[in-house]
């Protein structure tokens, strides 16, 4: 138990570092590839954020789902990539493959569908290389470059709303 604690000091640690690190630069690429970060407990309604991504101009080879779930035994219903507590080590160390791969993609939006905020979904959003990182959390404004505060179970609105504001931001093609 004090270990878990320590790790995940540690952990967090290594969260501030990349975001004091971290260069925010804006540029005027269109949307062309877009990675999410879903929570499983919050929702999993992987078809609607495929479709979503469709609508949004991005093709389905072009968008990757992540989810996070707490306990590895309800794992056997996920088609895409998930991690867990247990694909961490210490210092922000990501022990499984598919999500090292996840977080070194240059994504042009990363939208991280999640309310409650847990050291891993964290720690990714963190270290991911994503050009525009958008969320639904303003608990943490250092990880997201664009925030649109609504519940996980307000998807409709999110939609709406990110849809209207990436063409204003002229991100759409």
């Amino acid at each position: 138990m004090i270990f878990k604690a320590f790790k995940e000091k540690s952990n967090q640690k290594h969260i501030n570092r990349l975001l004091n690190s971290r260069n925010v630069k804006f540029n005027n690429k269109k949307i062309e590839s877009v990675g999410v970060v879903l929570n499983l407990k919050e929702f999993s309604d992987f078809e609607s954020i495929r479709a979503f991504c469709k609508d949004l101009g991005v093709l389905p080879p072009r968008t990757k789902i992540i989810t996070f779930v707490e306990d590895n035994k309800i794992t056997d219903k996920l088609w895409d990539t998930y991690f867990s507590p247990k694909d961490f080590g210490w210092n922000g160390a990501i022990k499984n493959i598919d999500l090292q791969t996840f977080v070194d993609t240059e994504f042009d939006a990363l939208i991280c569908f999640y309310r409650e905020h847990s050291i891993e979904q964290d720690l990714i959003t963190a270290a991911s290389k994503a050009n525009f990182k958008i969320g639904i959390s303003n608990e943490n404004l250092k990880l997201y470059d664009f925030v649109i505060d609504v519940n996980s179970s307000q998807f409709q609105l999110f939609k709406i709303e990110l849809k209207k504001y990436l063409t204003v931001l002229n991100k759409l093609k």
